[in-house]
């Protein structure tokens, strides 16, 4: 069956999934933060947060992934559109950059929140 038999609404959702598999084949980055994410998942469960401490950790979780998603493609476009190197392009990218960076940043202040006093009552 191709593509055009199936309604949109799925074909959509193949593409989404290669995406996310192009983005853990290739880059680096993407596979750290999914071990990062498989590590502090892991340490909710152990733990049994509260409901509300699991949607926090989701949220950070979320948020950087999806700046890791969006600083690829903000990359992979100003790569085909400007091959070589512009001053305003290395700004784009350096400032996409620093957004997947505050991302996690915050999200490792919220895992600290979160698990600081759990492994502080461990000792």
């Amino acid at each position: 069956m191709k593509d055009t038999d199936r309604p949109r609404f799925i074909v959509s959702f193949r593409y989404a999934f290669r995406g996310v598999a192009w983005m853990l084949h290739h880059e680096p980055n993407m596979r750290f933060h999914l071990v990062a994410t498989v590590g502090v998942l892991a340490a909710a469960g152990a733990f049994r947060l509260p409901i509300e401490q699991w949607a926090a950790l989701v949220f950070a979780i979320t948020l950087v992934l999806l700046g890791e998603i969006l600083n690829t493609a903000i990359e992979a476009i100003l790569d085909i559109v400007q091959p070589g190197h512009h001053d305003l392009v290395a700004v784009v990218k350096d400032v996409s950059a620093g957004a997947v960076l505050v991302a996690a940043a915050g999200a490792t202040i919220i895992a600290a929140i979160v698990f600081v006093p759990r492994f502080l009552d461990l000792l």
